[in-house]
């Protein structure tokens, strides 16, 4: 792929690079048999210079007498300039070169001529002018442009070649943003007092709330490892052990159903802290979390600090999220005690609302500033996405120019009802009212997600801020009518708040025989989420440290006591032995590093990423065991229910 177009006398597109102080406190770290500085250090003040470069070849324009050669490598690109009347060998080695092939080539730094700088590039102000061009190895035409920013790429050909893809400028300073935010992680941690401990990726399968990936022992047939879902119980233990304050930049995995912000591969911040409560946790990791946004993206500011905090109840209440975007408002408007008369009857008038308040339902709102023109088809695909969200469907009151009220529930609501409720959501003219009427979760629910779908559609959130927030005080257990059980909402160890303590018990005192009226659907839990910008970032807790405590809640879960001693065998042993107080938290790594480079899907800040399905298109993974693999692990595949054939291969 060459590119015939006159020089700028440079390129006008730079691949991710270092800042330029950087890029000079290494140059001579840098410095090999291949070359003596990088494409991206050079600058006016080593005119003059004698230097070796080494790249690959970004573009290459051929004017006859004069070739020129953009030369990049992960610190920049160099425009090398090589002249057949002065360099007639490296000029015919320079004729054969096409993009990306790998070069090094030898020559003096020179400036530029007047009014040919690129003032786009840190090198913009100087060409090496070659004495000797040297191909070190030559490459096909690559299956996309990799020179062009804003080729438009097939995400399938994007993976199928993720070591081309990686050299285009966009995804290879996703991945310095990422180096650097794990960087700053590690430093804010050190200087906090904090041990660096790596635990094992091959642990006893235990409930974490998604399938275990297994690995068959082939020293002991017919027992598995589990990759960890999270070091969860090991980190516990380490605090068992007095090492006080733990963190782990810790791989994970998860077999579950993959969207754009989980792959079944990942990277957390994983830390634990002894001797805590839990304003100690969130002080520290707001702290550090602050510490490292500044150094990783400086540029981007907060929009609030301290984090706001909000409470489980009070964050569904407002944003219908547990993760509320707050980087702009509509926050939902209960329109429940508008309309009820003194009597706190239902009596709007409108059968849908009245029904649903009267079994205990919810009516609220979200407005849309300037959508009172919305037209009849974005009105049914709004209505559309609410039911798909959940609900049975939707209402709306638009306040056209001029007061006009454009709604087919106005009638029945009346005149002084329909003006009432306006005035309680703050619509202006041009704004549209969106109802919703179904149980409480249903309508906070369906509106948060409606929120943040509009919120993104009319352009309401700053794409620069970084809107972090806390929430605490979630419902201990949720119930599992399936299993006739409570399950923790979080994981199995948080902790209760003290008060709520008395709580964790069923109606008949028994807790092996729970029922969904128990008091303990009533506990709220020390856990804590940290959100961003609508993702939730992070999730921990103060852990349940009393061995009675846990397990109690243990039975409320439904693990009898043989079964505790299978799964949570260790700690509840260790637990015997002076367990201090602690928590902690786990924070996504991934999701960090594509919230802080302006990503919607996490695949755009991971190295090598799996599709979809799970699959890896560049290695063709996963893949059908050899026959002897199988036969050495005492292992044959029969098939999986409900599937005639072995699975196909990744796509």
């Amino acid at each position: 792929m060459t590119d015939s177009s006159p020089p700028d006398r440079g390129a006008t597109d730079a691949p991710a690079a270092d800042s330029a102080a950087d890029v000079a406190d290494v140059a001579d770290l840098l410095a090999t048999p291949y070359r003596t500085h990088t494409c991206g250090v050079l600058r006016a003040a080593d005119s003059g210079t004698i230097v070796r470069v080494s790249g690959w070849v970004h573009r290459r324009r051929d004017h006859g007498q004069l070739i020129f050669l953009d030369l990049r490598d992960r610190y920049g690109i160099t425009q090398v300039v090589i002249d057949r009347t002065g360099q007639p060998d490296a000029h015919a080695a320079a004729s054969r070169v096409r993009s990306e092939f790998v070069v090094t080539v030898e020559g003096e730094v020179a400036a530029r001529v007047p009014g040919t700088e690129n003032p786009r590039l840190p090198t913009g102000a100087i060409e090496l002018r070659a004495t000797a061009v040297t191909v070190l190895s030559e490459a096909k035409t690559p299956p996309f442009y990799i020179n062009d920013p804003d080729a438009t790429i097939d995400e399938a050909l994007r993976l199928r070649y993720r070591y081309l893809d990686i050299r285009r400028e966009a995804m290879a300073r996703r991945l310095l943003l990422r180096s650097r935010l794990v960087q700053a992680i590690r430093e804010v941690h050190h200087a906090h007092g904090f041990v660096e401990v790596e635990t094992p990726n091959l642990i006893k399968s235990t409930p974490e709330g998604a399938r275990d990936f297994i690995v068959p022992s082939r020293l002991q047939p017919g027992s598995v490892y589990a990759l960890p879902q999270s070091p969860q119980q090991l980190k516990q233990l380490l605090m068992v052990a007095g090492i006080d304050r733990y963190f782990q930049i810790a791989r994970c995995f998860r077999d579950e159903d993959l969207r754009g912000d989980r792959q079944p591969e990942f990277t957390q911040l994983d830390l634990e802290m002894s001797f805590v409560d839990e304003d100690a946790v969130m002080a520290f990791v707001e702290k550090m979390v602050i510490e490292v946004c500044r150094v990783t993206t400086p540029d981007r500011p907060f929009q609030e600090t301290p984090f706001p905090r909000f409470t489980f109840d009070e964050a569904m209440d407002r944003f219908g999220s547990d993760k509320p975007d707050l980087r702009f408002g509509m926050e939902l408007v209960d329109l429940g005690p508008r309309l009820v008369d003194a009597a706190e009857v239902p009596s709007s008038g409108f059968r849908v609302f009245d029904e649903t308040l009267a079994a205990g339902g919810r009516v609220k709102a979200i407005v849309a500033p300037g959508m009172a023109g919305a037209t009849r088809k974005e009105i049914d695909e709004l209505t559309e996405r609410a039911k798909r969200f959940g609900a049975k469907g939707l209402a709306y009151l638009g306040l056209a120019e001029g007061g006009e009220i454009r709604s087919p529930i106005a009638k029945f609501l009346g005149d002084e009802l329909t003006r009432g409720l306006i005035d309680a959501t703050g619509a202006a003219e041009g704004d549209l009212i969106l109802i919703v009427a179904d149980t409480p979760a249903v309508t906070a629910d369906v509106l948060g997600r409606l929120r943040v779908e509009l919120g993104g559609r009319l352009g309401l959130a700053d794409p620069d801020v970084l809107a972090f927030c806390w929430v605490n005080r979630f419902p201990m257990y949720q119930w599992d009518a399936e299993n006739e059980r409570w399950d923790a909402t979080h994981n199995p160890f948080s902790g209760v708040l003290p008060e709520d303590e008395e709580l964790l018990t069923t109606l008949d005192g028994d807790p092996a025989k729970p029922s969904p009226q128990d008091p303990a659907g009533r506990a709220r839990a020390l856990q804590y989420d940290i959100a961003l910008n609508g993702w939730e970032l992070g999730g921990g807790s103060i852990r349940i440290h009393r061995r009675d405590l846990l397990a109690r809640s243990f039975t409320l879960q439904g693990q009898t006591e043989a079964g505790m001693k299978e799964k949570f065998g260790a700690v509840l042993e260790a637990f015997e032995y002076g367990p201090p107080p602690h928590g902690g938290i786990a924070l996504g790594i991934d999701r960090w590093a594509a919230l802080l480079s302006h990503q919607s899907n996490i695949r755009e800040v991971m190295a090598f990423p799996k599709t979809q399905s799970g699959g890896d298109l560049m290695l063709d993974a996963p893949s059908t065991p050899e026959e002897g693999q199988l036969a050495e692990l005492g292992l044959s595949f029969v098939g999986v229910r409900g599937r005639a054939t072995p699975p196909p291969p990744a796509e």
